[in-house]
């Protein structure tokens, strides 16, 4: 599969260009707490700037109480202008070796790929993870698009060092690209993607996005829960 989104994330998180432009932004560490009043979840949120009025939002909500070395789901949401084409999140902080979400509009539901690179090469599509799209979530209007999905298997991966796993009460490294170019073919989750315009790197706080009804509000919100939600 064939994928010039990852690539070309990859090279300029090594800081290099392959040609096209490449502006890495100043990005802000930590996040707060944001409460979605539409799927109920608390989320710990980053804006990410995209122009001087307006921004895209990485948003994070994780179980509460999640027992000590245990694996354990998140949410995860993204709000973005209807000017970017696709927006892409990294959970490892980087290209290689972690999962790799990118959500994109298409009509009045977003759609999303679960990504994965084993190296500074093109990504191809990533079993590791698992997604479930809420019947929530996911809209689009005349400014914004928004993205709401379930990940199983973002948060403990095998990393570029071994076993990795996310600290579900603490801050986690994370990477973010986006562009205005919208996918090829946005109704396929196996589509390409240009050349990015932007990405950074900031350090998420997911402290600030405890749930203790996480498996609660994924019911809620048209989910299934799995071994990795907290207890009802």
């Amino acid at each position: 599969m064939r994928c010039t989104f990852g690539f070309v994330w990859a090279a300029s998180l090594l800081g290099s260009s392959l040609g096209g432009p490449v502006k890495d932004l100043y990005a802000r560490d930590n996040a707060v707490t944001y409460f979605d009043p539409e799927t109920g979840f608390t989320f710990s949120e980053f804006k990410a700037a995209y122009s001087l009025s307006s921004n895209i939002l990485y948003r994070v909500a994780v179980p509460s109480s999640v027992p000590a070395g245990a694996a354990y789901d998140a949410v995860l949401q993204i709000v973005a202008p209807n000017q970017v084409g696709w927006a892409g999140l990294a959970w490892g902080g980087t290209m290689p070796k972690n999962p790799l979400t990118v959500g994109w509009p298409n009509g009045a539901k977003p759609n999303f790929s679960s990504r994965y690179a084993s190296g500074h090469t093109m990504p191809t599509a990533f079993t590791g993870a698992t997604y479930q799209q809420f019947t929530t979530g996911n809209k689009s209007n005349g400014t914004h698009w928004t993205l709401t999905v379930k990940c199983t298997g973002c948060t403990s991966y095998t990393g570029t060092n071994g076993a990795v796993r996310l600290n579900p009460t603490g801050t986690n490294r994370f990477a973010f690209a986006y562009a205005t170019a919208k996918p090829t073919t946005p109704g396929s989750n196996t589509t390409n993607f240009g050349m990015h315009d932007v990405f950074n790197y900031w350090s998420h706080d997911f402290s600030q996005g405890q749930n203790p009804t996480f498996a609660t509000l994924v019911v809620k919100n048209g989910g299934t829960t799995t071994s990795g939600d907290a207890a009802l």
